[in-house]
């Protein structure tokens, strides 16, 4: 039985993502899943080793995973629905789309272990890519499969701060960082540095007030976002 509040969660984020108008790439579709299930025997498991990084390229991102040997692969996903239930079997099904969006907003995360083919989901996999960033700080094949799988479980999620980048260089290059997180806030930094970003802001400002009318709730922002852009530029 599905869990009522998982339910209604769910619902409430489908009606927003609606009414903004977003197309979500539809992960639970269970064609497209079938789609990507015709795919699974281009993945040869023997060209993977035990403690090897394995990477797959997404839309925006890029998802990591540490090959545990067996055809298991151990990543870090956000997920909502262990805060709802301990069933195993519900816990362990595919992760689809509105449970990983509810688990980035509610911070809420799983190491899991997954197949190689519901890991990729379809995608083409680079072997240990990371390895010429990090060179001599590569750790042994037991020791990187002993830290995934201990920290198996459910975990807190911060898209700068753990997400499946931190998981797997921590376990196998014994320090958690994300490039993908460096680079994100570099092309943060260079908005903000970025003065046109402080007409654009104030312009919009003005928008709002003009659109909802003049209230603290439209003016203060209006006033103090582009004066913060101004100073940290």
């Amino acid at each position: 039985m599905k869990n009522p509040m998982y339910e209604v969660a769910s619902l409430l984020l489908e009606k927003l993502l609606l009414l903004a108008n977003f197309k979500l790439l539809t992960m639970g579709s269970s064609v497209e899943e079938e789609e990507k299930r015709k795919h699974a025997c281009y993945y040869d498991t023997t060209y993977f080793k035990p403690g090897d990084l394995l990477e797959v390229p997404r839309t925006l991102f890029i998802h990591f995973g540490i090959y545990l040997g067996d055809n298991r692969v151990a990543h870090l996903m956000p997920d909502i629905l262990p805060a709802f239930t301990s069933d195993k079997k519900q816990i362990q099904k595919v992760v689809t789309n509105k449970r990983l969006i509810l688990g980035v907003i509610a911070k809420m995360a799983r190491i899991r272990v997954d197949t190689v083919e519901d890991f990729a989901y379809g995608g083409s996999i680079l072997v240990n890519h990371m390895d010429k960033l990090f060179k001599n700080n590569v750790l042994n094949a037991e020791e990187v499969v002993c830290r995934a799988e201990k920290l198996v479980g459910t975990t807190e999620y911060s898209l700068l701060w753990n997400n499946c980048e931190h998981f797997v260089t921590f376990c196998r290059y014994g320090s958690g960082v994300s490039f993908q997180t460096d680079k994100f806030c570099e092309i943060v930094k260079m908005i903000i540095r970025d003065q046109r970003s402080v007409l654009v802001s104030a312009l919009l400002g003005v928008a709002s007030i003009l659109c909802l009318g003049l209230a603290p709730s439209t003016t203060l922002p209006a006033i103090i976002i582009p004066f913060m852009l101004w100073m940290a530029g």
